[in-house]
């Protein structure tokens, strides 16, 4: 960084070679891959910086803390003493989010969580970090929310009492430093990681398998570490700290193990975990291209899955730093595909950003499953997200939106994948994955597709005459709406992975009712008793007929006993549903779900993909 706006420092080209994106895009960059990723995002956040300075000097935006001028000056003092100082703190994931986010509502006259003049602040903050970091003699006032006094990269301090928006003074003095708030002063054990009165200091720990090593920021102080707004510190507890050190330990262990390539680049980008409570049934996780290395994460239940989800996040993470130098796409933010671990339309950018997450879990678990051919739930989550990638591929890989580059980088991709459908899996993997993904993609068209009225209406039409159905294709002749037709539950999903844990029947027979949205018949149907979620899917629909999610249920239930109603339930349940809802307004007899759908199979004439 150059320590004065009147002396430019020397700019840097970022470029990458076509061999390196030909590798990043399969998933073997290395950590020379990522660290190149890496420097252009430094060089991104400090024209952030620079620019957030030059656009806060007005007193309207930083008063009552001093100029940003200032703590420009204070990081350049900090980089000719200590130029790592610095350098950390700029990497810290958490100081790109801060700088997008502060961006933002400037330059869009937004207001945030916070007065403006606390976000601007934060850059006083940012510079006090890098100066204790040096061992600098300095003072400066930073912002403090809620009581909380955050130093980017090192924790935090408290002081009870406190307004919610108010400032307190920081200074470094013979190799030591202090935040005070009138009379109550907090020291900072720098370089210890030592928890004293009034400090929270940031907890990061190293892992080690197979000669390579791992290390991470548990981070649950910054207040930038969340998805969209700012976030007090919310401090983890000593039983959940330890399960998450096992859970990592042994997921690190295995990711060594078995995917050693992304081992190597993982170590060189994902720096930061942001713990969250654990959900029921799943493992959510999320990131931001904002904060590069960084990972938020529920609290895992099991190893295995939490390896898969450092891999989902290390791929959204590495293709962010890559959108920094290419364009993939053009800007088209439409939502308007089909993804399968969305439950709503998506932009192309999304769709992308999930096919490479999910590629990289399915290079994992096809690694895991070649050594552990016995585990059941892992070759299921082989065989569904390969299948799940390889056919969103199929569907974007010639979308008219993708860059030349683009089209590359899927094409790398389904290269690496083309081979891996010659290898077998076992046969209850490949059933239970077919039918989750069209369970998934069912739900989402009867909820988001719109059927053209004048097909619902020659329809309904010939099935009150008594007439075979006419030649209908639901293809091109429905409407995309992005809000959704009715609720969806994602249950027989849920169910589906209980049932391949331990004591699965009775554990799907426990779970059902603590699943949001969950029916009985879901937990029938999961434990393969289609009789009882036939008659439990009829049940729910007596009560709701217009329930996407039963409807589907009884589509998947009634395959091996009405197939053309199954099939139609299962293709095109918005047609059935929309015809359906129409002929409930009559005030002759109601056919069936199940004798309209077979009725409707009859005469369509195209069947939508699965």
């Amino acid at each position: 960084m150059s320590p004065s706006r009147s002396t430019p420092a020397e700019l840097t080209v970022h470029t990458l070679s076509w061999p390196d994106f030909d590798s990043l895009a399969q998933g073997a960059s290395g950590a020379d891959g990522v660290r190149a990723l890496r420097a252009a995002e430094r060089s991104r956040r400090l024209l952030l910086l620079r620019g957030l300075v030059d656009d806060s000097l007005d007193p309207r935006l930083h008063a009552p803390l001093a100029s940003p001028d200032g703590a420009w000056d204070l990081l350049a003092r900090a980089e000719e003493a200590a130029p790592e100082a610095v350098e950390t703190v700029i990497a810290h994931p958490y100081t790109g989010s801060w700088a997008g986010y502060t961006t933002r509502l400037i330059h869009q006259g937004l207001t945030g969580t916070c007065p403006l003049w606390m976000h601007v602040g934060h850059l006083h903050a940012l510079a006090a970090a890098a100066a204790v970091r040096a061992g600098l003699e300095f003072h400066a006032r930073v912002p403090m929310w809620k009581g909380h006094v955050s130093l980017p990269s090192l924790g935090s301090a408290h002081f009870p009492g406190a307004p919610e928006f108010d400032s307190a003074e920081i200074r470094g003095h013979s190799g030591t430093a202090e935040i005070r708030w009138h009379d109550a002063v907090v020291r900072i054990p720098f370089p210890s990681r030592e928890e004293t009165a009034g400090w929270s200091p940031l907890r990061t720990w190293d892992f080690e398998a197979d000669g390579k090593r791992l290390t991470l920021t548990i981070d649950d102080l910054d207040p930038y570490r969340g998805l969209f707004t700012p976030l007090t510190p919310d401090r983890l507890g000593d039983e959940d700290l330890t399960i998450w050190h096992g859970k990592l330990t042994e997921a690190w262990r295995l990711i060594a193990t078995h995917t050693p390539e992304f081992a190597d680049a993982l170590s060189a980008g994902l720096d930061t975990i942001v713990p969250e409570p654990p959900f029921p049934f799943r493992l959510p996780s999320a990131s931001t291209g904002e904060a590069f290395g960084s990972a938020i994460i529920c609290r895992p239940e099991d190893a295995v899955t939490l390896a898969a989800a450092l891999v989902h996040e290390f791929q959204h993470i590495r293709l962010g730093g890559l959108l920094q130098l290419v364009r993939l796409h053009d800007d088209d933010r439409t939502e308007r595909l089909y993804a399968p671990w969305r439950d709503d339309p998506r932009p192309l950018g999304g769709v992308v950003h999930g096919v490479y997450a999910f590629f990289g879990v399915s290079v994992f678990y096809r690694a895991y499953c070649a050594a552990n051919p016995d585990d059941e739930a892992s070759a299921f989550e082989y065989a569904h997200w390969r299948g799940q990638v390889w056919r969103t591929l199929e569907t974007i890989r010639e979308d008219a939106a993708l860059t030349d580059a683009g089209r590359r980088f899927l094409d790398r991709i389904a290269a690496e994948m083309r081979e891996w459908h010659d290898e077998p899996v076992p046969a209850a993997a490949r059933r239970r994955a077919d039918t989750l993904a069209a369970d998934h993609y069912a739900g989402w068209r009867s909820r988001h597709l719109r059927p053209a009225e004048e097909t619902v209406t020659t329809l309904l039409r010939a099935w009150r005459s008594g007439t075979p159905c006419p030649p209908v294709s639901p293809t091109g002749h429905e409407t995309l709406d992005t809000k959704p037709d009715g609720d969806w539950s994602d249950a027989r999903s849920d169910l589906m992975r209980v049932r391949l844990g331990k004591d699965g029947e009775a554990a799907v027979r426990k779970a059902w009712p603590r699943i949001e949205g969950g029916l009985e018949p879901d937990a029938a149907f999961i434990n393969d008793d289609a009789e009882s979620a036939v008659s439990g899917y009829r049940a729910e629909l007596s009560h709701d007929p217009d329930s996407p999610s039963a409807l589907v249920g009884l589509g998947l239930a009634l395959r091996d006993v009405d197939p053309l109603a199954a099939e139609a339930l299962v293709t095109v349940p918005e047609l059935v549903r929309t015809v359906h809802r129409a002929a409930r307004t009559s005030a002759t007899a109601v056919p069936s779900v199940e004798e309209l759908a077979r009725w409707l199979r009859s005469g369509v004439t195209t069947i939508p993909p699965k």
